[in-house]
C-alpha cells in the first residue's frame, strides 16, 4: 500500500449553483449492489446541487456490448459512465471520454489523494502517464469467500489434520487452496454432498480470463517484457506461467461442482449461497451483500485474499467514472465528479457498500476493522494486476478467453501450447494496430 500515514480528505467545496429543476444527469453503469448504493449516495448530490439524477443500469452480461456500442455510435444517453478499466485506451484515443486534467487542476482535485493502483488502473492512458480520463470510482479486486462455519467444526478440523498434517485454515498459497478444495470435494456436510470451490469458467465475456489470471499472476505470468513493450515471448508463456495455468485447470478438474463449465459471477454466488461449495472466488464488490445473507452470511462466512505462489497478486476489478464527450450536459457532469471526489462523500460511499479508492478512507486508522472484508481488500488492492487496456482490448480478451477455455474446460492441448497460441493471437493484433 501507499504511505501508512493518514491523509486528510479533500476539502468539501460548495457546488456551483444550479436551478432546482435543472436538466437531469444520466449515469450509466452495471446493474449490481454497488449501483444501488450509488443511487442512494447521489441523493445528496441532488439535494446540494438541485440537479436531478437518472440511472441506466444493465446486467453485466450485456454491460460491455450496451455501453461500448453507445460510445462508438457517439450516443447521448450517458452523461457520466462508470466503465471498465480496459475501456480506457480505446475511449481516450477515440475521443469518447473528456480528458480531466485541466478540470482537476482548476478544482484542486489531486490524484495523489487516491490509491496509486486505482489511479493507474482506472484513470490513466497511456499507462504510466499523467493523462487522466476518469476519477477512481469503484475499487475492486478478486478475492475469496469460505464457509467459516464448516472450517471450524471439530470433526472436519480433525479429518483435515489427519490427512494433511496441518490445521484447516483459509489457504495462503495455490497449493494449499487445492488441498482444501480436494478435502471438501464430495464430502458430506449436514447430510448434503458438497464441493470444493466455485471458480470462473465462463467463455462468452471475460470470466475464465479473470479466473485463470488469479492463478497465472501469482505464479509469475507477465503480459510483456517490462523493458520492451509488446515483447511477450518468455513472459506470457514462461515456465512459471505454464505452471499457473496448469494449477487452474487442476483446480477445475478436481474440485468444482458437476457441469461447472460456463460459470462467472452470478453462478458462483448461486453456488455459495445454496451451500454447494466450501470456497468461492468472486469480486470484493459482492462481499457486503454476502455478509448480510441470511443463509450463509454473518458468522458463517469468512474472506481471504487471492492465494500467492511465487508472488502475491490479485486480478484487478473496479472502474473509474468518466464524463462522456458526446454529452450535452458536460458542465453538470463535471459538477458530479467534483462532488464525488470529496472526502466526506467518499467516506459515505464506503459506508453504503461502495468501495472508495480515497486514501482518506482507506488509510484511516479504523478502516481495516470497519467490515469483515476490509483488511483483505486493502491487501488485495495493494497487489493488483490488470489486463491489457489497449484500444483493441476486446480482440485481445476474446483471444485469451478462447485459448484458456479450450485448454482448461475443453481439454485441448497443453498449457504451454495454449499460451504459445495466445502470443500468436496477440502479436497479430498488435501488428495490425501498428504497435509492433
Amino acid at each position: 500500500m501507499a504511505a501508512a500515514c493518514v491523509l486528510a480528505g479533500l476539502v468539501a467545496a460548495p457546488l456551483a449553483p444550479a436551478h432546482a429543476q435543472g436538466k437531469p444527469l444520466t449515469l450509466c453503469w452495471a446493474a449490481w449492489d454497488p449501483a444501488n448504493a450509488l443511487v442512494e449516495l447521489s441523493k445528496d448530490f441532488t439535494a446540494k446541487s438541485g440537479i436531478p439524477m437518472k440511472f441506466e443500469f444493465v446486467p453485466w452480461t450485456s454491460f460491455a456490448d450496451r455501453f461500448l456500442n453507445e460510445l462508438n455510435s457517439k450516443g447521448k444517453l450517458c452523461d457520466l459512465l462508470i466503465g471498465d478499466s480496459q475501456w480506457l485506451g480505446g475511449s481516450a484515443e477515440n475521443g469518447h471520454y473528456v480528458k480531466l486534467n485541466d478540470f482537476f487542476e482548476k478544482e484542486g482535485i489531486q490524484m495523489s489523494s487516491f490509491l496509486p493502483a486505482a489511479v493507474e488502473g482506472y484513470s490513466t492512458w497511456p499507462k504510466g502517464s499523467t493523462n487522466y480520463w476518469a476519477l477512481p470510482a469503484m475499487g475492486d479486486a478478486l478475492g475469496w469467500t469460505y464457509r467459516k462455519d464448516w472450517f471450524a467444526r471439530p470433526e472436519i478440523q480433525q479429518a483435515f489434520k489427519a490427512k494433511y498434517g496441518r490445521d484447516l485454515a483459509p489457504p495462503k498459497t495455490w497449493d494449499e487452496l487445492k488441498q482444501v478444495a480436494e478435502f471438501f470435494q464430495g464430502r458430506e456436510v449436514d447430510g448434503k454432498k458438497v464441493y470444493g470451490a466455485a471458480i470462473f469458467t465462463e467463455r462468452g465475456s471475460e470470466g475464465i480470463t479473470m479466473g485463470a489470471t488469479a492463478a497465472l499472476y501469482p505464479y509469475g505470468f507477465e503480459y510483456q517484457n517490462p523493458k520492451k513493450p509488446y515483447d511477450m515471448e518468455g513472459y506470457v508463456n514462461s515456465p512459471d506461467a505454464v505452471k499457473g495455468l496448469e494449477a487452474y485447470k487442476a483446480l477445475f478438474k478436481c474440485c468444482t461442482p458437476p457441469g461447472y463449465t460456463d460459470a462467472y459471477m452470478q453462478e458462483n454466488l448461486d453456488a455459495f449461497k445454496s451451500g454447494q461449495v466450501a470456497m468461492m472466488m468472486n469480486w470484493f464488490a459482492f462481499f457486503p451483500g454476502l455478509y448480510k445473507d441470511e443463509k450463509v452470511g454473518g458468522d458463517r462466512i469468512g474472506f481471504f485474499v487471492n492465494p500467492k505462489e511465487n508472488v502475491a497478486a490479485s486480478p484487478l476489478g473496479g472502474q473509474g467514472i468518466s464524463v462522456v464527450a458526446y454529452s450535452d450536459n458536460k458542465d453538470a457532469a463535471l459538477q458530479y465528479i467534483k462532488w464525488f471526489a470529496q472526502g466526506d462523500v467518499q467516506a459515505k460511499w464506503w459506508q453504503l457498500g461502495g468501495y472508495s479508492c480515497a486514501k482518506s478512507v482507506l488509510e484511516a486508522p479504523d478502516f481495516a476493522k470497519s467490515a469483515p472484508f476490509a483488511a483483505d481488500f486493502l491487501v488485495a488492492m495493494g497487489q493488483v494486476k490488470d489486463f491489457w487496456q489497449e484500444p483493441s482490448y476486446a480482440e485481445l480478451l476474446q483471444a485469451m478467453q478462447k485459448r484458456l477455455h479450450d485448454y482448461v474446460v475443453a481439454d485441448k492441448g497443453t498449457a504451454k501450447e495454449a499460451l504459445d497460441l495466445l502470443i500468436k493471437d496477440w502479436t497479430k493484433t498488435f501488428k495490425e494496430d501498428g504497435r509492433i
